[in-house]
């Protein structure tokens, strides 16, 4: 049995997985969806990067999980991937969905334009929070209107420290055994970071057809992809 610890990208919380956890555990499998702190019902918890990679730590010591699957979605590829080398041999495979990598001494916003300076000036301008985006961001990604709207209606600002704060990985990311699951309609290819740890032998990618968020768009595919690494 795997433990899948899912985490979802920027502004969502563990409610993102609600389509996707039940096929998890229909097939026998830990599913733990986690919320990261700032976002969500822990909206009033002050949060930086490191914050969100212990948030993640501590629920796989919490709960004494083994075989652990750590899910990271877009932006939670970043804490995902650190947290990953932090638990040892209890992770089985880290797994990043249309995501951001870490690279050590980086910000989510290191590889933005201009180092993202439009972010960092909207940060500043809304209390020190990423603010939310308006429902057409969410067009042409495979989500029907219901989906969006639900969307729309569960995010919450996200806290602006976790995107400027730097890295810290003790170790290169490509040694750790990974999928990279790729939604084609956010882009065809990986970028350079990924392309360049899909060339090391640890490190897998998978293609979807779909959109950037898949656990809403395509929650079954998604599913059968982490059920296809478990076994």
């Amino acid at each position: 049995m795997a433990n899948f610890v899912l985490v979802a990208g920027a502004r969502l919380g563990a409610w993102a997985w609600d389509e996707v956890v039940p096929y998890l555990r229909a097939a026998g499998h830990g599913a733990h969806p986690l919320t990261l702190s700032g976002l969500a019902e822990k909206r009033d918890v002050p949060a930086g990067q490191q914050t969100h990679v212990q948030d993640i730590v501590a629920e796989v010591q919490r709960r004494d999980l083994r075989d652990v699957v750590l899910v990271g979605h877009s932006y939670a590829g970043i804490p995902v991937g650190q947290a990953a080398e932090r638990i040892g041999d209890r992770l089985a495979r880290v797994v990043f969905v249309d995501s951001c990598v870490p690279a050590d001494g980086e910000s989510f916003l290191s590889a933005w334009p201009d180092g993202g300076a439009e972010v960092k000036a909207a940060i500043a301008e809304n209390g020190g929070s990423w603010p939310l985006v308006p429902a057409s961001y969410y067009e042409g990604q495979d989500l029907t209107d219901e989906q969006i709207a639900r969307i729309a209606a569960g995010s919450t600002p996200h806290p602006g420290a976790t995107l400027t704060e730097p890295a810290v990985l003790a170790r290169p990311l490509g040694d750790l055994p990974a999928t990279y699951v790729i939604c084609l309609y956010a882009g065809a290819e990986p970028g350079d970071d990924v392309a360049e740890l899909l060339a090391g032998e640890h490190w897998r990618l998978v293609e979807l057809d779909t959109g950037h968020w898949p656990m809403f768009s395509r929650p079954r595919e998604l599913a059968d992809v982490f059920l296809g690494l478990a076994t």
